[in-house]
């Protein structure tokens, strides 16, 4: 179980790499904006977080938002949760990263019409290299989530079981 405790963490931490990375991708361009590696991770890996930013910046317009105001504090939740070992917080961290790594895969949606309406439609991800950064910060954070689901699932059953004998 101590293992299963610990491999929670790996959705938190992917993002949290994952939102560094893009960072430090979009600073670097600042100083060396005649790049094309740079422009190439800008432009195709983490135009994920582009996307997101924009969607983002309509309600809080705030330079590295997503890295120290959403991706920093999920992390940071989840250290205190692995170093103290309590479930709560690290339980809440694995939440949270899925509920932002949900926000990452909307923010492809190309905006529509102000039609509201209930359907059920498929969100229209582009093609190109973002596809397998946003995949994996989504298999990572969705594994988290079920795996702390499941570890509170198994924990509640054992103390059903021992407070029955």
């Amino acid at each position: 179980m101590l293992r299963l405790f610990k491999f929670q963490f790996l959705g938190p931490l992917i993002l949290f790499v994952a939102t560094v990375s893009a960072e430090i991708a979009a600073r670097a361009l600042e100083y060396f904006p005649s790049s094309a590696a740079l422009w190439y991770l800008n432009l195709e890996v983490f135009a994920l977080f582009q996307r997101s930013h924009v969607g983002l910046s309509n309600y809080i317009d705030i330079g590295g938002f997503q890295l120290f105001g959403v991706a920093l504090p999920i992390f940071l939740l989840a250290c205190i949760g692995l170093v103290v070992r309590s479930r709560l917080p690290l339980a809440l961290s694995t939440q949270f990263a899925a509920g932002y790594a949900a926000f990452l895969l909307l923010s492809w949606q190309p905006p529509g019409s102000s039609i509201t309406q209930a359907s059920l439609q498929s969100i229209a991800v582009p093609p190109g290299e973002g596809v397998y950064l946003l995949a994996a910060v989504l298999a990572a954070s969705f594994l988290s989530c079920v795996l702390t689901h499941l570890l509170y699932l198994f924990a509640d059953n054992s103390r059903k079981h021992t407070s029955a004998v």
